[in-house]
């Protein structure tokens, strides 16, 4: 049986109390910890251990072992000094993946530069996402993952219906990859060209974010 990831949780603001929260509820073992006596408190009851730490403080973040997880995510929103002290103290430490928040592209560059692994903007992605979902018609939903290339779920295109993928040339036009089908509860992983598409078909894809975001019926 393989064994869980185990994963740690650096600052529980509103952006780190969803992700705990939500990889409790997905069935994982969840350390976190926090500066505030008074949030760390609040999140007794939902995870396996929390406790309160100062993460500029080297000897703290020593404390907490960061070393025993496979992803270390540090969700602090309020301090780059904080954020950049924690990811330091994680690639120090020799954990195997490090996910960082960031405010702005100026934070991403420096998280990233130090040693984070994969580092997000929660803000401007979901406003990026929002924008999208309420000015094209066929995306129904939209994950960027980097600058540059996003993931989508799209409505087929009415001339696409009935044409095999390689028939609608869709690659060519429009510049994305289609990665899987999702016909009500069944979905086809990496679908063949010969694939027909269907009216009732979710398509799921994969391109540039200047590409998608152009995409519109």
């Amino acid at each position: 049986m393989n064994k869980k990831k185990q994963f740690a949780v650096i600052g529980l603001g509103r952006f780190g109390r969803a992700v705990t929260k939500t990889l409790v509820e997905s069935g994982f073992d969840v350390f976190c910890c926090d500066k505030s006596m008074a949030i760390v408190k609040e999140m007794e009851p939902f995870v396996t251990k929390v406790v309160q730490a100062d993460v500029t403080h080297e000897n703290a973040v020593a404390a907490l072992g960061l070393n025993n997880f496979d992803v270390v995510i540090i969700a602090i929103g309020d301090s780059l000094e904080s954020a950049v002290m924690a990811t330091l103290y994680a690639k120090e430490a020799g954990v195997r993946h490090i996910i960082a928040k960031a405010q702005n592209l100026a934070e991403k560059k420096i998280l990233e530069k130090i040693g984070a692994d994969t580092v997000i903007m929660p803000e401007m992605d979901s406003g990026r996402r929002l924008a999208i979902n309420l000015t094209t018609t066929n995306v129904i939903e939209y994950i960027s993952f980097s600058d540059k290339y996003a993931m989508a779920e799209i409505k087929p295109l009415r001339e696409w219906v009935g044409l095999s993928i390689k028939e609608a040339n869709i690659r060519a036009e429009y510049g994305f990859n289609i990665v899987a089908i999702k016909r009500n509860e069944d979905v086809l992983v990496s679908p063949v060209p010969q694939t027909i598409i269907k009216e009732d078909s979710l398509l799921v894809i994969i391109g540039e974010n200047s590409k998608i975001q152009s995409f519109n019926s």
